[in-house]
């Protein structure tokens, strides 16, 4: 996937942040970076917790995720994977937890 000029879904521009687009329209290396290469943009963005995990698994090879991730905390990012990391509501969480009602047993999960 070849991103273009200027992002175009809401996912892109997310990705793209307010300073990240230039991280994500000069690749780094001869395969891009996995966001770029990724099918689907919105699994940066995903609500269920299988696909956040894959993006996470994803970034853990790419070139530029330290650089993601400082970008994401200095944007104050509110929600996805950057650098490898979850956000939800600016902060970085260890996991993001599924919809709908907390289990009474978070063991069980």
């Amino acid at each position: 996937m070849s991103w273009p000029a200027t992002p175009e879904s809401d996912a892109e521009r997310r990705l793209a942040g307010d300073a990240g687009w230039g991280l994500l329209s000069t690749p780094t290396s001869p395969g891009g970076t996995p966001c770029q290469e990724a099918a689907d943009s919105d699994l940066w963005f995903a609500e269920r917790t299988a696909d956040v995990e894959r993006a996470k698994t994803l970034c853990r090879t790419c070139p530029v995720r330290e650089a993601c991730l400082a970008g994401a905390l200095d944007r104050n990012e509110p929600w996805g994977v950057w650098g490898g990391e979850v956000f939800q509501d600016g902060v970085v969480v260890a996991r993001k937890r599924g919809r709908g009602r907390p289990r009474k047993d978070e063991s069980a999960a």
